[in-house]
């Protein structure tokens, strides 16, 4: 079966403008040369990152009336891309490490590990035999801050101390717990007022649990908006003089019903040369036995229709959705790469049971999951 028309409603990240584009861009901002500056932001001696997870630029843009302070830099705030695919842990490497996710290699939520019958959560990282220096090898954001006299604060729940993700994506800051939006705002502010020339990066989680259990369109989702519209006030209320506040967020998200959920692991045709399934259910990487992967990919297009995109890690890798891949990172991605369209949820209710009844979910390439916002606010020097 022909390759399916590249679908209208699906966008290659452009990588120019991204999480990639506004770490690097932040940090030349900081004066660390070397540092590409595709954004072209204004010179200061100290920035800010507020990351919110979850809070997509369309769903911003939709529940504005509920958080007047970030509506009203919707006005003078643009859309950057999130990358591919549009989940947590690629986006905080993303953004630590401001290169591609074909050059971070966090490829997704779950990726099989090369070589091995093994699936590597790197949300999570479960497996303790995975160093995270070694998957992620590359410096971090922080680590040529640091070099360059920039002083790094990674301020952020305390349960994320130590991690792997932590450890691959933002290793070099100085790791600052905080387990409250009131303690994430005391501590950013404690972080800019301490040095002379700073970055720090406040990544804030609730907004996209709410997301996952209700769905962005539930009050639960639209109350905790108005929180982290007050917690980005009082950051950027603490700001010193000659300092910048950016907001954006990991990825949007895509609220599913339960007829919109596809069972791909109840149905023997969907596991039919598949060795291994990972990723997500808006993304899902097949690892596929030796010479399966055409004919898988040609059996899950007939299987989906247009629910999804269908893509061999070649036509995937061709089209840039990960960027440019190197060598090591190349066979971390599926054999087979689905990306769900609309609504569409590819759950497997058996081994993934609580996340296959969330509501809301993200992963692929639709404009309310690849668009994040970039809002600024900047004070004098």
């Amino acid at each position: 079966m022909p390759v399916p028309t590249y679908p209208d409603d699906l966008k290659v990240p452009s990588y120019e403008e991204s999480l990639a584009a506004l770490s690097t861009s932040v940090l030349a901002s900081l004066g660390v040369a070397g540092e590409p500056d595709p954004l072209r932001l204004p010179p200061v001696r100290r920035a800010c990152v507020l990351l919110v997870d979850g809070m997509g630029w369309q769903a911003l843009g939709e529940y504005r009336v509920h958080a007047p302070f970030l509506a009203e830099l919707l006005e003078t705030g643009t859309h950057i891309a999130a990358g591919c695919p549009t989940t947590t842990a690629t986006s905080l490497a993303t953004m630590g490490t401001g290169r591609v996710p074909g050059h971070h290699g966090v490829v997704g939520y779950q990726v099989a590990v090369p070589g091995t019958e093994r699936v590597l959560n790197q949300l999570r990282w479960g497996d303790p035999d995975i160093v995270p220096e070694d998957w992620q090898p590359h410096a971090t954001a922080y680590e040529r801050a640091e070099r360059a006299g920039v002083r790094t604060a990674y301020i952020a729940d305390g349960a994320y101390r130590g991690s792997g993700l932590s450890r691959a994506s933002a290793r070099g800051a100085r790791y600052v717990g905080a387990d409250s939006a009131t303690e994430l705002a005391v501590r950013a502010g404690e972080a800019l007022g301490g040095d002379d020339r700073v970055l720090a990066f406040v990544y804030h989680s609730d907004l996209d649990s709410f997301g996952h259990v209700y769905g962005v369109d539930s009050p639960y989702w639209r109350l905790h908006l108005g929180h982290v519209d007050r917690l980005a006030e009082q950051i950027a209320d603490s700001l010193p003089p000659d300092s910048a506040l950016y907001i954006t967020a990991d990825h949007g998200m895509v609220d599913t019903a339960p007829d919109t959920r596809v069972d791909v692991e109840s149905e023997p045709a969907f596991a039919a040369g598949v060795r291994l399934r990972a990723g997500e259910p808006r993304a899902r990487h097949l690892y596929t036995r030796e010479g399966a992967a055409a004919d898988v990919a040609a059996t899950w297009r007939d299987l989906l229709g247009e629910r999804a995109l269908v893509l061999t890690r070649e036509e995937a890798v061709a089209d840039g959705l990960f960027g440019d891949v190197e060598d090591a990172v190349r066979p971390r991605i599926g054999d087979v790469v689905a990306f769900a369209r609309g609504a569409t949820a590819l759950v497997a209710p058996a081994s993934e049971r609580t996340v296959s009844r969330l509501i809301g979910h993200h992963g692929s390439l639709t404009s309310a999951e690849l668009r994040v916002p970039l809002l600024q606010v900047a004070t004098v020097a």
